[in-house]
């Protein structure tokens, strides 16, 4: 679609600002909406991968997102008692390096947003704040206080997983949002340097019930202290018993499986210092609908277990894009776009689901399996490249 286009984009964080910045730079009018009174980042480090990558570098911003970030090349994880290494991902297995040598990038959400924000400012892409959007009838905004404003061309729905209007349209497709018994609690501290290794993200687990990270995440964009991603399995459930057992019993048990780690809990001086994570899981069917695209966690959202949340919203703000540019109705770039992202989707989808009770659930079997079968089978020598490639996000990959 070459003619102008008036697109609504719901929600600020980087799947909403890519979109927004790709529709802008087309010609066409983008209005984002945000629920906070000035848009701003939400949450702490996470991993760009491959596919995440690619879409900066069809925005051209590869270059100022990683000097901010911390390259990638390595995610190990290890057993707590014996030490026994039980997940070894490096990224050199892919055998198709990026001209610019990156495979991944530890980022900050801050650094990304800014990033992202300032490139649609220059575009002119116009931003609404204290709209906080709930329905989306007919290309027209509902907002929360019950005010329907004028209709647009478009409406994208890019606000998470906790979306209004995907969850609307899920029930309407006959879908179910499961809410996952597992979370964790996240905090943002200084990079802590030695031992940890500033190019791959560690992890300590005991059994599947206890789940340590360290992730570096590079540095905000006001700030050039180095920072890391420090994350904790945690059951929502379970977080007021959390918090009744003090912070000092918490710190001993994270030293008795990690010892290394007492430098990054010195930086954690309270529990407001952590962020509770609650995950759930659900696909739309049909991530379109009459003036409507969802996409990011609105559209899938799932636990986090293969770090691919951030890189498949911006895949899907990419083929979205493309497909508004090179179809002649809208409908056919919606279904488009929902045809291109259908099977990639569900194979993550799927993956996820079925990784995490490995990494997070009660009982001993299947960490035991982990340790003892899947451990042993990731080091062989077909398995290193699928496992890489499993983690990059370019199974299926339909930027093809």
């Amino acid at each position: 679609m070459r003619g102008p286009l008036g697109v609504a984009v719901v929600g600020a964080g980087p799947t909403g600002l890519a979109l927004a910045l790709m529709l802008a730079r087309q010609g066409r009018r983008v209005v984002v909406h945000e629920r906070f009174d000035q848009p701003r980042p939400i949450g702490a480090g996470f991993m760009l991968q491959p596919t995440g990558l690619s879409v900066l570098d069809a925005l051209g911003l590869t270059g100022t997102v990683a000097a901010l970030g911390q390259p990638l090349d390595h995610v190990f994880g290890r057993e707590a008692r014996r030490r026994r290494i039980v997940l070894d991902v490096r990224y050199s297995d892919l055998k198709s390096p990026r001209p610019d040598g990156l495979h991944a990038l530890g980022v900050h959400r801050a650094a990304i947003f800014h990033v992202l924000h300032d490139a649609c400012l220059s575009e002119g892409v116009e931003f609404r704040n204290r709209q906080e959007i709930v329905a989306a009838p007919d290309g027209r905004l509902t907002d929360a206080r019950g005010v329907t404003g004028p209709a647009f061309d478009l409406v994208v729905d890019t606000s998470g997983a906790r979306s209004s209007i995907a969850r609307d349209l899920l029930e309407k497709q006959g879908g179910v949002r499961n809410e996952l018994d597992w979370g964790a609690l996240w905090a943002t501290v200084p990079w802590p340097g030695d031992p940890f290794d500033a190019g791959a993200l560690e992890q300590v687990y005991r059994g599947a019930s206890r789940m340590i990270g360290v992730l570096p995440s590079g540095a905000r964009p006001d700030d050039p202290a180095r920072l890391a991603t420090f994350f904790w399995s945690c059951k929502p459930a379970g977080h007021p018993l959390w918090l009744a057992a003090g912070m000092e019993a918490w710190k001993a048990e994270v030293r008795a499986l990690w010892p290394e780690v007492g430098s990054v809990l010195e930086s954690i001086p309270d529990p407001e210092a952590l962020t509770l994570a609650r995950y759930g899981h659900h696909t739309l069917s049909l991530p379109v609908a009459d003036r409507l695209a969802v996409i990011g966690d609105a559209a899938h959202s799932t636990s986090p277990q293969l770090g691919q949340g951030v890189n498949m919203g911006l895949l899907d703000a990419l083929i979205l894009a493309r497909a508004l540019e090179t179809h002649v109705t809208l409908d056919e770039a919606l279904m488009a776009y929902a045809r291109i992202r259908r099977w990639h989707v569900r194979l993550y989808q799927g993956l996820s689901m079925g990784f995490t009770p490995f990494y997070q659930a009660d009982g001993v079997v299947l960490p035991w399996v982990r340790d003892h079968v899947l451990g042993k089978l990731a080091r062989l020598p077909f398995a290193a490249r699928i496992l890489a490639a499993t983690v990059s996000g370019v199974l299926l990959d339909p930027r093809r």
